[in-house]
Formats: structure tokens, C-alpha cells, sequence
């Protein structure tokens, strides 16, 4: 993550925090990216968990929200290429992020 990033996290909700939130109302803190594989943090354990939102290979119909690894995220590679955390990331409510990077398509 970067530095901007990283500043993020100490205000990100720590997990189960926001188990009783409306998915479409979560905020989303962070954003990961490899290809057309997006994962949307909501929740961290301060540590290496996330819980968030994965669409993995742009299959929206398999979407689901689930925990993901930030130490797994980072030793993902194909060839030169890496996953990135998305610098300038606005949080934002999930259905707005829905909205505007997926047509609106999840299977709340």
C-alpha cells in the first residue's frame, strides 16, 4: 500500500465492526486491483485481514463479499505484473462504488 494509502487504515473499521451496516451502505475504504479482479475493503484487522467485496475476472454473477489477505494480494504476480491499491481512492458507499465501476450489477 502506499503511504496515502496506509493512512486510511487506522480509520478503516476493524472487522465485524460493521457486521449490523446495510451491504449496499458499507463504506469502502480501499480498492485492489489486478486485470479485470477488484477487491473493495470495508473492514481490516489493523494486521493483514481484510472483509470486502471480490469480483474476480469481471464475473459479477460469482461476486461476493468475503475476507481477503494482504500479504496473499501482494505475492500475487503475473510476470511484471502485480496487484495495486488504487491511489486517490474516495470512500464511498458500496452501491456507489457498484454504480460507477460495475453498471450497478451485484448479487446483493
Amino acid at each position: 500500500m502506499t503511504t496515502k494509502s496506509k493512512g486510511l487504515v487506522p480509520r478503516m473499521p476493524r472487522l465485524y465492526e460493521t457486521e449490523d451496516t446495510p451491504a449496499d451502505e458499507k463504506l469502502i475504504w480501499a480498492h485492489f486491483f489486478f486485470g479485470d479482479s477488484h477487491w473493495y475493503a470495508a473492514e481490516f484487522d489493523g494486521k493483514d485481514t481484510f472483509f470486502g467485496y471480490a469480483v474476480l475476472n469481471g464475473d459479477m454473477m460469482n461476486s461476493e463479499w468475503g475476507y481477503f489477505s494482504l500479504a496473499e494480494l501482494t505475492e500475487l504476480k503475473v510476470g511484471p505484473f502485480v496487484v495495486c491499491v488504487e491511489d486517490g481512492w474516495r470512500v464511498r458507499e458500496f452501491k456507489e462504488v457498484m454504480s460507477e465501476r460495475h453498471g450497478g450489477g451485484w448479487n446483493g
